[in-house]
């Protein structure tokens, strides 16, 4: 007979205690996304993509708040959910994130990965308008700000 495996989702599980000198001691989830948190800008002023990403915490949720190049001022991608990842499946620290904005004519799926004090944030463009462009992948490095 064949072993069937028992998944049990994220709210199932009990959190880990929190270090006492965590810098976000109100972030409960498995994979504490304290070191993701605050407000990140892309290191290539002329860049044409994502200008500024806000990784925050509320009502129990990462939350990504994105900012594209547009002129005047940069264009507000609004707030989504996201997930945090560590470096492996017992990691109690994230280091990476992903996150989906689905607008009427793309999708993006955007990743980020912790590189020193860097962040390396991917995103995978789908357009879906019927437009016949490419879709296309990026890849650009942001600072804390």
């Amino acid at each position: 007979m064949e072993k069937k495996h028992a998944f049990n989702s994220p709210g199932d599980l009990s959190a880990p205690e929190q270090p006492a000198a965590h810098p976000h001691p109100e972030i409960t989830a498995i994979v504490n996304p304290g070191a993701l948190i605050g407000t990140w800008l892309n290191a290539n002023p002329a860049t044409r993509g994502i200008v500024k990403i806000v990784v925050g915490w509320a009502g129990g949720h990462l939350t990504i708040h994105a900012f594209g190049a547009c002129s005047p001022t940069p264009c507000d991608w609004g707030s989504v959910n996201g997930l945090s990842y560590g470096d492996t499946v017992s990691s109690m620290t994230a280091n990476a994130f992903s996150a989906i904005y689905a607008f009427s004519f793309i999708d993006t799926i955007l990743t980020a990965v912790l590189q020193g004090v860097l962040l390396e944030v991917s995103s995978f463009n789908h357009f879906k308008d019927g437009s016949g462009r490419s879709d296309y992948h990026t890849r650009e490095y942001f600072r804390r700000g």
